[in-house]
């Protein structure tokens, strides 16, 4: 335990001056030894407290409008996802990326949500375990570890080019899925116009940053062990430092209290996330 926290200090303390790449917050100039981003928040899942901070989520049936769609992906390969088209022609896309239990119906749930809530915008919630879906912590725990950088980004890419050269995207994403949302607003390139990650890892390499189109909306958890205030204060600096901005909001709670399917779910707090986060969203994806 003591050897992942020192592990996952030292990939998490590399200065912002200098170049570090860590998939999910970036740093400077020259790219790091160390884990990226998502892959040193993947190694959370060998951290006992963590897993146990996830109860396994209740079973849930999604019976609303959508459909499973396959498109390709940069590797040559096939992606999926759940997409709810908007009812009139348009070019605004909201990406959902999935906590560490993969797309299941409740994530399917909120991408229907969202859906409801920003008329005249596609929404599409990816697939990043390639089919499979946890139902207990360990299972999930497999799943995060297993995501290989390259297809993760893969999926994201071949998403977008499903979208299309004329589509603006926005993505949105918790816990796991908040560092990977980060990703795919950098992966967007310049039709990305915005960025909501609960949560999530941020990106450290600076360089990175600054290839950023689009501004970003940080949920966090002022009790959270793992992305704590000194990780989201970093976040900040390095933002500054790549002449982007980012607006944070630290709740008085912890991490994943916005999961209903958690026993630190705060009901005032994470619907009080959403409407900032709906907020943002709407003023970014005006159709």
């Amino acid at each position: 335990m003591k050897k992942l926290l020192l592990l996952l200090a030292a990939a998490l303390s590399l200065g912002p001056a200098t170049a570090q790449t860590t998939p999910t917050v970036l740093s400077c100039c020259a790219r790091p030894a160390g884990p990226s981003a998502t892959e040193a928040f993947a190694m959370l899942a060998t951290d006992k407290d963590f897993s146990g901070g996830h109860d396994a989520p209740l079973p849930y049936s999604y019976e609303g409008d959508g459909q499973m769609i396959t498109f390709k992906t940069t590797d040559g390969q096939t992606g999926h996802g759940f997409e709810i088209k908007s009812a009139k022609p348009s070019n605004k896309y909201l990406f959902v990326i999935h906590e560490w239990w993969g797309l299941n119906d409740y994530i399917k749930k909120e991408a229907a949500t969202y859906a409801q809530e920003l008329p005249g915008v596609n929404v599409i919630a990816l697939d990043l375990y390639d089919g499979q879906v946890a139902t207990t912590p360990e299972e999930a725990g497999k799943l995060m570890q297993g995501v290989k950088t390259e297809r993760a980004q893969a999926i994201i890419k071949g998403a977008q080019l499903y979208a299309g050269p004329k589509a603006q995207f926005a993505s949105i994403g918790w816990c796991f899925g908040g560092g990977w949302s980060l990703q795919s607003a950098l992966l967007g390139g310049k039709q990305t116009v915005g960025c909501v990650m609960y949560y999530g890892m941020p990106e450290k390499d600076v360089a990175k940053l600054k290839t950023l189109n689009s501004d970003v909306l940080g949920l966090f958890a002022e009790q959270d062990k793992w992305i704590n205030p000194e990780v989201v204060k970093q976040f900040e600096k390095d933002m500054a430092a790549a002449g982007k901005k980012v607006a944070v909001k630290e709740y008085p709670a912890d991490h994943a209290f916005a999961n209903p399917s958690n026993p630190k779910f705060n009901r005032e707090l994470a619907a009080d996330a959403h409407q900032r986060a709906l907020a943002y969203l709407k003023a970014r994806l005006k159709a």
